[in-house]
């Protein structure tokens, strides 16, 4: 078959590695444009996918929308069999979906039709799930809604990051469009409905998401941490200084009787202990470890080296909510 992938970010990477690999007639790429960097920006950074396109002598199509009747000409003339879809970047118009002979097929990072969107990875985290996985789906429309032809699953552990996730899920949808696809060349794929009232939303991230409320449950601080970790980081702020939080590590969800009195009568936001551990941090109900900071400019860095180098002392409280100078 000939086969147009569609990806830009480091995600979208095993999966054309591995269509290449196993020796599938990649004929182009699409992906976004360079982006710019620098004060000047005048310096174009690659794509990802960009960057092993050119390593592999592909063709590399970058148009700032994928529509118009310019590039509707240059998709015909690769004569295409499917295309490839994951973390592109754009939503594609019905004209672009359905002009390979057999359709488009997409790469979604959750167990469709739960968390369809644009952050099924940080949001399975920050509800909750304890299982995860990737879906191909037959490409519509419709955000998210086609038939699903292939599905992988995966546990989600207690400490597992947005990075971990993202990773595992990045090499699964890599075996699972393989899978898929010989499946399809076999004839014996078969297409299931997404169950429209079982959806969920997974919505962009933004800024605010990633602000850390120590009034919150453990549990809760410790899904944002996670989800969050490493980028963009989640944050709260001490001191009138904002920080990113990582490494979390649940203590007490707020059923453990055995922990000490004194720190269930502490505020939410107050730190009770500084070691090579890191913070133990009172929270709403329970408590939670944070292992590593980011203070605004600097590198990532232990929690307890942060604390010595800002004089950060037992007692000190998080100001939940409260607007800051120096935020990352």
């Amino acid at each position: 078959m000939r086969i147009l992938f569609w990806g830009t970010p480091d995600f979208a990477v095993p999966p054309l590695r591995a269509l290449l690999g196993e020796g599938h007639d990649v004929v182009a790429v699409v992906t976004q444009p360079d982006k710019p960097r620098g004060r000047s920006r005048t310096q174009l950074d690659p794509s990802p996918v960009k960057l092993v396109a050119l390593e592999e002598g592909l063709p590399v199509l970058q148009p700032i929308k994928p529509r118009g009747e310019e590039f509707i000409a240059e998709l015909n003339a690769l004569d295409l069999d499917l295309s490839v879809v994951v973390a592109y970047g754009h939503i594609l118009p019905k004209a672009v979906i359905d002009l390979p002979r057999l359709g488009t097929l997409n790469i979604h990072a959750s167990l469709l039709p739960v968390l369809r969107g644009a952050a099924p990875i940080q949001a399975c985290i920050l509800e909750g799930h304890s299982e995860t996985g990737v879906t191909i789906m037959q490409m519509v429309p419709a955000l998210d809604a086609g038939d699903m032809l292939h599905v992988l699953r995966t546990p989600i552990g207690a400490d597992t990051t947005y990075g971990e996730l993202h990773d595992q899920l990045a090499e699964m949808g890599a075996l699972a469009i393989v899978q898929a696809l010989t499946l399809i060349e076999a004839g014996a794929s078969r297409a299931v409905p997404q169950d429209d009232a079982l959806s969920t939303y997974a919505p962009k991230i933004d800024r605010d998401m990633a602000r850390v409320d120590f009034s919150w449950p453990a549990t809760q601080v410790s899904r944002v941490v996670r989800a969050f970790d490493p980028r963009p980081g989640a944050f709260a702020t001490l001191a009138g200084i904002t920080v990113k939080l990582f490494g979390a590590r649940l203590l007490d969800d707020g059923r453990d009787t055995s922990l000490d009195e004194p720190l269930r009568e502490s505020p939410p936001g107050t730190v009770r202990s500084i070691d090579e551990q890191g913070l133990l941090v009172r929270c709403g109900s329970g408590a939670i470890r944070i292992s590593d900071v980011q203070p605004s400019g600097k590198a990532r860095m232990t929690a307890l080296a942060w604390a010595r180098g800002r004089g950060v002392q037992i007692g000190d409280q998080f100001e939940p909510g409260a607007t800051s100078r120096g935020e990352p």
